[in-house]
């Protein structure tokens, strides 16, 4: 598991590379437009590397011999085992065509999961405004300390409540006020070691790192920005609370719905263009 956790902290880093610039103009279109153009775009790079990861051939036959006998239903109607063939042909396949599916499938799951967790920093949260407060959660090894968790002063926020110990969790908790747009950092100390996150300020489009994870999979695969913390620090993570962004398009949650819906539009109008047997 430790391996893959370096693989994938490896690839999140060519990701935030590759997203901060092709997603750069995110950060001045409507949220509609670049949510469309991000889906629409990742339909079309999906179909083009399903066109190349699968075999066509066998499913150009499959496909033509589900024509076939999608034809003889029409045909044959009168004929009760001529139907019962076809229609036992039609499901075995459909089933060959799940099969050949298969591999193209398992090559871009990663990929896209990449993709998803660029975007989620972009439309998952939106970023404090000045004056807004929001919650920070440490989360800490279980062996560390509450009692030695301190944060520094800056400028770009206050703490109004906190810290908050809770030993039963090992976890620390303050409110803080934003009061500088821009991207800041949270920079705290347990005993004589130092730890950091982003604190994103501002209006519009940002993007906003959630979480600085641990080494688990799934926390690697969600919150991509931030590099993970070492598995034996005293912090294993430090989460911030931002408010939801509120749109369908581009707004938290329902984003991921809207780009699965452009997205498998957008390939299954350009598959003629590109020639793929789907």
């Amino acid at each position: 598991m430790e391996a893959a956790a370096q693989v994938l902290i490896w690839l999140n880093a060519l990701a935030n590379a590759i997203g901060r610039i092709v997603l750069a103009p995110t950060a001045w279109l409507p949220g509609w437009l670049s949510a469309t153009i991000a889906a629409s775009a990742t339909g079309l790079v999906m179909l083009y590397a399903f066109k190349y990861t699968s075999n066509q051939g066998a499913i150009k036959r499959v496909r033509d011999d589900i024509k076939a006998n999608l034809l003889a239903l029409k045909l044959f109607k009168d004929s009760p085992a001529v139907t019962m063939r076809a229609q036992g042909r039609v499901f075995i396949g459909a089933g060959k065509l799940m099969l050949l599916a298969i591999v193209p499938i398992l090559v871009m799951t990663l990929p896209a999961c990449l993709v998803l967790g660029q975007l989620a920093l972009w439309y998952q949260a939106r970023p404090l405004k000045i004056g807004e407060e929001a919650l920070v959660e440490v989360r800490l090894r279980d062996d560390a300390q509450v009692a030695d968790v301190t944060l520094d002063a800056n400028d770009a926020f206050e703490p109004v409540i906190g810290p908050l110990r809770v030993p039963s969790d090992h976890s620390v908790f303050w409110k803080l006020k934003a009061k500088a747009a821009g991207q800041h950092t949270l920079n705290l100390r347990v005993g004589d070691q130092a730890f950091s996150k982003e604190l994103t300020i501002g209006d519009g489009f940002m993007r906003t790192s959630l979480k600085r994870p641990n080494h688990a999979l799934e926390d690697l695969l969600v919150h991509p920005a931030e590099s993970p913390f070492a598995a034996d620090a005293a912090v294993q993570s430090i989460a911030i609370e931002y408010p939801a962004r509120k749109s369908f398009p581009s707004g938290a949650d329902t984003w991921v719905i809207y780009w699965f819906i452009v997205s498998m539009a957008a390939a299954f109008i350009g598959k003629p263009w590109l020639n793929v047997q789907i």
